[in-house]
């Protein structure tokens, strides 16, 4: 049975995603801000997936996000959001989203994009290790070592990274990114994959430059 917690300081919010998740099977807790989450993954329990919102009191969701990352936490998130634009999409995606679930919601969408994550996170995780001039991809910890150290990569450059190595010496369009990394349930643009290559590419240090592009077409690790 897969864990799921639930940010969000409205209280019906959680009590609604509580109702419907515990009838699609899964195991639920909640919270009513970052703070006490934040409180509550730090104490050592652990969940499969994170519904979190963006805009609560003292700490926001992005901010919540972010923390967790630079912690080493790859605990999927899918945000909640009343919040639209590409600027805002692009800045959760860049705190660590794995999706985006806008506000108001229906309770069959947040089942559809909750499955699809948890879907995508196992079948990443059943991956063999793959080794590439002193990089390593840990599937099963879902982490990247370079030199034995390791990488502070987001789920999405963690994605990105995994695809372009299974497919390293071919060029990648950005669709296809799109696709094996966001699938069908978030809309995304060239922007979103650009902004990650970006980012891996300065995490990578010296074997950024592998990741070459095309220009009009995608990505290749050379």
């Amino acid at each position: 049975m897969s864990r799921i917690l639930v940010v969000d300081d409205e209280q019906d919010i959680c009590d609604i995603l509580r109702f419907n998740l515990e009838g699609a099977g899964f195991d639920v807790a909640t919270c009513n801000s970052a703070e006490e989450a934040l409180t509550l993954l730090t104490s050592g329990v652990s969940f499969d997936l994170i519904l979190l919102d963006v805009m609560m009191d003292a700490m926001s969701g992005f901010e919540m996000a972010k923390q967790l990352r630079e912690g080493g936490d790859t605990t999927p998130i899918i945000f909640l959001t009343a919040l639209v634009g590409d600027d805002n999409q692009l800045e959760g995606f860049s705190s660590g989203a794995d999706d985006y679930i806008y506000k108001p919601f229906s309770a069959a969408t947040v089942l559809a994009r909750v499955n699809a994550v948890l879907r995508r996170t196992a079948a990443v995780s059943s991956s063999a290790i793959i080794e590439v001039d002193g990089l390593r991809l840990v599937p099963t910890e879902e982490s990247v070592y370079q030199d034995g150290v390791r990488l502070p990569l987001t789920k999405k450059e963690y994605l990105i990274l995994l695809l372009l190595l299974r497919n390293r010496g071919q060029h990648l369009s950005r669709e296809q990114i799109m696709a094996d990394v966001w699938g069908d349930e978030v809309c995304v643009g060239d922007r979103s994959v650009d902004v990650h290559i970006a980012r891996l590419r300065r995490k990578l240090g010296h074997l950024g430059a592998r990741l070459a592009n095309r220009s009009g077409f995608g990505y290749i690790f050379q």
